[in-house]
């Protein structure tokens, strides 16, 4: 921070603010007096509250609870007593109607700002079976004895021995370890499988059993280290969503493909399926899960995909499940260049979905349909699925309708309409 904003910041009094929205950071969001859009930690919509100016900028302010004047409609006790200062949920004393409407609207904005799309409906978006109990694979740290998360902004460890979102299993072993004498400093990862639950310390020399996974019918091995989606009660509710979307066809090129969370369902729609996954255990976990299930119509490519995209087919549909980056920055291009009927996208970060889909709309392409799923209750995170297709003669603005998912019952959040801005 500057000198100036220091000393800006210094003489403004507190100020009583009401809580419209919350950010795609996580902060609540109001107006100050003078206009100045302002971000307030730990509130919720409907929220009156006094606050403390620690940031001043020229259009937006940062700010800190003095004092919570009048609790919104839409605030919640929260479970965990780490609330507050543990960097794991941002969420908690918010409702889940005020969370699932937020989650929507952070998935609209980000593709009107960024990719300057109109919507014709709200964006739908798939909430979480349980609020508590979903998360099936996390990361802890342990040093001098302490296991915990990291603290909000900072590399310090809140020391946790029970975390309400984990599922009971995990839950368990996360007790386990904290209580451990014999467990050394490090990170560990806690993944829980359908019959067994893994405590794997990363980096180390030892090497851990991988977990069983069940999606859609299939078990998929899965070593530590290797991602996969945490929400396991939307397990098959996501993977079913991503295949309708592709729906069926001769040839299915797959980006991202991991151990092979929709990989071997594809390959039962799909005459035959590209899997492209750079990371060697990954691509280890999915060629052993292809053979498993008898899947023989699955070409693994293990490879980045701007080292491997010069060589790889065209395709009738694309399926893409990349990391929070997003995709590489010459990728849109040679997408656009496979000849594909559909682009099926599944994005972790709204923002660089929207970067992506700006750019392949340069390239020729109109969003169909976006939909969201809540994979993470208490956390600003949100998951959005796009479709994708070449442009049509008779296409219009391109106005984006919202896509149905099938098992996991979507729901238009309450208040949440189209144009509507944060």
């Amino acid at each position: 921070m500057t000198v100036a904003n220091r000393a800006q910041r210094g003489s403004i009094a507190p100020m009583d603010v009401v809580i419209d929205s919350l950010a795609a950071g996580g902060d609540g969001v109001g107006r100050a007096p003078d206009g100045r859009v302002v971000f307030v930690p730990f509130t919720a919509p409907g929220d009156r509250v006094r606050l403390r100016v620690v940031e001043s900028r020229r259009t937006f302010l940062r700010a800190r609870v003095e004092a919570l004047l009048e609790p919104g409609a839409s605030r919640t006790d929260p479970v965990c007593p780490a609330f507050g200062s543990c960097g794991g949920c941002a969420w908690q004393h918010v409702d889940m109607a005020a969370q699932l409407e937020a989650k929507a609207r952070i998935v609209e904005d980000a593709l009107r700002r960024i990719g300057a799309l109109a919507f014709a409906e709200p964006i739908r978006i798939t909430p979480s079976p349980v609020d508590y109990g979903y998360r099936a694979r996390t990361r802890v740290l342990r040093r001098g004895g302490r296991t915990g998360y990291r603290r909000r902004r900072s590399n310090a460890i809140q020391p946790v021995s029970r975390c309400p979102v984990l599922t009971p299993a995990l839950d368990a072993s996360l007790h386990a370890l904290a209580a451990s004498e014999d467990a050394g400093d490090g990170e560990y990862e806690l993944a829980a499988g359908a019959d067994a639950v893994r405590c794997a310390a990363l980096g180390a020399a030892a090497v851990a059993p991988p977990i069983e996974i069940r999606v859609l019918g299939d078990r998929l091995r899965v070593s530590p280290g290797v991602f996969f989606q945490a929400n396991a009660p939307l397990h098959d509710a996501l993977a079913q969503a991503v295949l309708e979307a592709a729906g069926g066809g001769g040839h299915a090129l797959e980006a991202f493909a991991g151990a092979g969370f929709f990989t071997l369902s594809l390959s039962r729609r799909f005459d035959r399926v590209t899997a492209v996954e750079s990371d060697p255990a990954a691509a280890a976990d999915l060629r052993h899960n292809l053979a498993h299930a008898g899947r023989d119509n699955v070409r693994v490519v293990a490879e980045r995909l701007e080292r491997a995209w010069s060589s790889l087919p065209g395709a009738d549909v694309l399926v893409l499940d990349p990391p929070r980056g997003g995709l590489p920055p010459d990728a849109a291009p040679w997408l656009a260049g496979l000849g594909a009927r559909r682009i099926v996208y599944l994005s972790c970060d709204p923002a660089t979905l929207a970067r992506d889909c700006a750019r392949l709309r340069q390239q020729g392409h109109v969003l169909r349909a976006v939909s969201a799923f809540d994979l993470f209750p208490h956390t600003p995170h949100v998951e959005a699925l796009a479709v994708l297709e070449p442009r049509r003669g008779q296409d219009g603005d391109g106005s984006v309708h919202s896509a149905r998912g099938s098992s996991g019952g979507p729901v238009a959040p309450t208040g949440a309409r189209a144009g509507r801005s944060g």
